[in-house]
């Protein structure tokens, strides 16, 4: 037998050996890739608790926007109203030496300043009078016959309605027209002996 022979011991031996540094680069091949592996799922949970940590900030900011905006919306109404307040106390300290023409002035003066306020505040007047009446602007507290005023409509506006940039604050509350009990009855029989 020649040293070449793979069934002698040493070729045995040094197929082993061949086998066992293959072994030894596959696993030192391996243990890189577990690095590698471990980094960059240790870049990656860096990364996902700094976007965690972002987006509580990202929320606590809105929060405090948040609470900013409401303290800010109540400052500014307040400040559009202490003009008001100030006419009305004006007129309750001269409601005893003044006559009855200088109180009507002051409470159109006081009026306008609240008018005034509203329109700052983007507060609109809702005073549908003769306009159909609608359920989602109007409260409807009564109907009443009208020979003039088309059924359904607003006869009369009891209490004005507000809007606030296109949001109903309050409805208005309204009368609505119907027909008169003789011209209902007309309509009535008139749609009975279209049908009959």
């Amino acid at each position: 037998m020649t040293d070449s022979d793979p069934g002698t011991p040493e070729a045995q031996d040094a197929a082993s050996a061949t086998a066992t540094a293959g072994a030894a680069e596959s696993v030192e091949a391996l243990r890189a890739r577990l690095e590698a592996a471990e980094a960059l799922a240790r870049s990656r949970e860096e990364q996902y608790l700094r976007t965690l940590a972002e987006m509580d900030n990202v929320r606590k900011r809105a929060q405090r926007d948040v609470e900013a905006a409401h303290r800010f919306g109540l400052e500014r109404l307040a400040q559009e109203l202490l003009p008001v307040k100030d006419g009305l106390d004006l007129a309750m300290e001269n409601a005893d030496r003044a006559d009855a023409k200088s109180l009507a002035d002051g409470q159109r003066a006081t009026h306008q300043l609240l008018a005034k306020a509203f329109e700052r505040l983007k507060i609109v007047e809702v005073s549908p009078l003769g306009e159909p009446f609608d359920p989602a602007q109007h409260e409807a507290i009564l109907m009443q016959e009208s020979a003039t005023a088309e059924p359904g409509s607003v006869l009369n506006v009891v209490q004005r309605g507000y809007a606030l940039n296109g949001r109903l604050l309050r409805p208005a509350r309204v009368v609505v027209a119907r027909a008169p009990a003789a011209e209902a009855q007309a309509a009535a029989a008139q749609a009975g002996e279209g049908q009959a």
